[in-house]
């Protein structure tokens, strides 16, 4: 008789489902790939800034191993932030970052605590460890802190925290996130995951890389796929005091960020014109996507992100059925039935005629 492969914990883990690629509808629905809309994945819809294409354009030799240690991008990340680049850690995506936190901080057997309705990574990076879940119920779809202080546990190591959070968009107060900070034990490490911060608001936005000197058990997580356009590149980082930084750069992978995207994202981060554009197109997008919700009668979630959750339907096969009816029609958005929201569906903020037509088809699905 055969044994199966891996530990338990392994083999139960259901593996992540992205956003379906344009490709994969076309073929699946017999549609022209030309004439799909993918507001699905949070991705940036100008694309990539002209800056990094032409920074990448310039990469001397693809033949040799990128910067290990991404010197100049990490000069670069120090220099925005003043911050010393033993704190920077570099990702192949801020995902890379998540998954390196539970690996270096967590044994198996030991707990995770995060929100319910929280990234879906989270529990992934959890059971990839043989961690137990600590799940807190949802306050208002988002971050309930007073439960989640609450629900830590003896051996609880690592603290999740979106803000903005994926998918429902929600977003804390930055005062009420360091009054938390201040009352998690110092040896449970925090993980403020940011990847949606540029799009927050003036009066929103908060000063969390201040938080990091403060705070020694605090990891800040960014991402360059959403308001800086690099999505395709897989490239994040976080920051956090030495004694963080220290154990995540001893468990990465070597040359876990290529030479493209190092390039790529040093261009970016200099590039303020495109991230205010971005940042003002989302925020038109949003009034655009919300203002028909409310003309339809839809019941959303208030987003802080550059994507909007909204209720389809009553019952639990709504999200399914009425995305099944937009991908007839080549709209690809999000399903989140995996987050335990099957009324729902997840759109991303796209140029103004893609949510226009995504609106459209929404009428005709809803019918």
């Amino acid at each position: 008789m055969s044994h199966p492969f891996g530990p338990d914990y392994i083999r139960a883990i259901a593996p992540y489902q992205g956003g379906k690629p344009i490709s994969e509808v076309a073929r699946e629905f017999g549609l022209d790939e030309a004439r799909i809309v993918k507001l699905a994945s949070n991705e940036n819809p100008l694309g990539m800034p002209d800056s990094a294409r032409q920074a990448m354009a310039h990469v001397a030799d693809a033949g040799r191993y990128p910067d290990g240690n991404g010197f100049e991008l990490k000069a670069a990340l120090t220099a925005k932030y003043g911050v010393p680049a033993e704190w920077v850690t570099l990702g192949n995506g801020s995902n890379d970052i998540l998954e390196l936190a539970a690996r270096a901080f967590v044994q198996t057997g030991q707990s995770v605590l995060y929100a319910e309705y929280s990234f879906a990574v989270y529990p992934l990076a959890t059971q990839a460890v043989g961690a137990r879940s600590l799940v807190v119920k949802a306050k208002d779809y988002g971050h309930d802190l007073e439960a989640m202080l609450a629900a830590i546990e003896d051996d609880t190591r690592l603290i999740f925290i979106a803000n903005p959070n994926n998918p429902t968009g929600t977003f804390i107060p930055g005062e009420q996130v360091e009054a938390f900070l201040k009352r998690v034990p110092s040896h449970i490490v925090v993980v403020l995951d940011e990847a949606y911060t540029e799009f927050l608001s003036a009066e929103q936005q908060y000063d969390s890389i201040a938080w990091v000197a403060k705070y020694p058990n605090l990891l800040v997580s960014r991402s360059m796929s959403k308001v800086y356009g690099l999505a395709g590149l897989r490239i994040g980082y976080g920051i956090a005091q030495a004694g963080i930084t220290d154990l995540l750069n001893r468990i990465r992978q070597p040359f876990n960020v290529n030479a493209f995207a190092q390039a790529a994202a040093i261009a970016a981060l200099a590039d303020d014109d495109f991230v205010a554009r971005s940042a003002q197109m989302n925020a038109d997008g949003y009034r655009q996507l919300t203002q028909a919700f409310d003309e339809m009668g839809l019941e959303y979630v208030p987003s802080s992100g550059n994507f909007v959750l909204v209720k389809v339907g009553n019952d639990d096969a709504a999200g399914s059925r009425v995305n099944l009816a937009l991908l007839k029609q080549g709209m690809i958005v999000r399903p989140v039935g995996n987050y335990g929201l099957p009324q729902w569906l997840r759109i991303s903020i796209g140029l103004p005629d893609e949510n226009a037509q995504c609106l459209a088809a929404l009428k005709k699905a809803l019918v």
